[in-house]
């Protein structure tokens, strides 16, 4: 996304606050995850790390939510609607990742490829809040603990799989984009849908209500009246 956009995106205070409630969801969930990661592995330094990353997801979300209810107390005007998810995606967390049966390499990989993307857009959110410093210092002081998580991840990657890391991470970046796609897919079959939709309501059923209207003005009944021979003929009959 271009920096003009960055800025409008993130212009309005009561869109950034709700933004920032979003990233704070997103950081706690995140952290329940890693905990579950920590649970599942059989490596104790591995353990030690995942344990240590949750806690700075959890603080993550804390000063989130505290800088988005900062926002909103002071007075920040509610505005228009909540731009799409893609606009400022920030971090997805494990993307519903299943952390207890995943393999450690694989559950690594993920989430060097998730801490870098986070940075990556947390660094371009924080060029956009200049006339924002203390939502902008926020993504720094965040930013320092996403390049520690950077770092560790791969570090241990390369650790438990010195051969095959180069291969894990390359699967997981098609998993990223294969998960991409799927919500891109979505998103536009949500849209085309609800085109769909209006089309119908707006130039389908138009006619047909037309259609109904003018018979029911002939027939205010809803009966067609039988001619007299017709109705001789039945009663003759029963």
């Amino acid at each position: 996304m271009t920096p003009i956009l960055q800025k409008l995106v993130w212009a309005d205070a009561y869109r950034r606050a709700r933004l920032l409630l979003r990233f704070a969801d997103v950081e706690a969930d995140g952290g329940r995850d890693l905990v579950r990661a920590a649970e599942s592995t059989s490596d104790v330094r591995l353990r030690r790390l995942f344990l240590r990353h949750a806690q700075d997801e959890r603080r993550h979300a804390e000063l989130f939510r505290a800088r988005a209810l900062h926002l909103l107390r002071g007075g920040a005007a509610k505005a228009g609607a909540m731009p799409p998810l893609w606009l400022a995606p920030g971090e997805r967390g494990l993307d519903d990742l299943r952390v207890e049966s995943e393999r450690d390499g694989a559950l690594l990989a993920f989430l060097h490829l998730s801490e870098k993307s986070a940075a990556r857009d947390f660094a371009r959110y924080a060029a956009a809040l200049e006339a924002d410093p203390g939502t902008r210092g926020v993504f720094e002081r965040i930013l320092r603990d996403e390049s520690f998580h950077m770092r560790y991840t791969r570090q241990q990657l390369i650790r438990i799989e010195p051969r095959r890391h180069l291969w894990i991470l390359w699967r997981a970046r098609l998993t990223r984009l294969w998960r991409l796609y799927l919500r891109f897919a979505g998103a536009l079959g949500a849209l085309f849908g609800g085109i769909v939709l209006t089309l119908q309501y707006f130039v389908i059923l138009p006619p047909f209500a037309w259609l109904a209207r003018r018979s029911a003005r002939r027939e205010p009944d809803g009966w067609r009246p039988v001619p007299a021979e017709r109705a001789g003929g039945l009663e003759r009959q029963y």
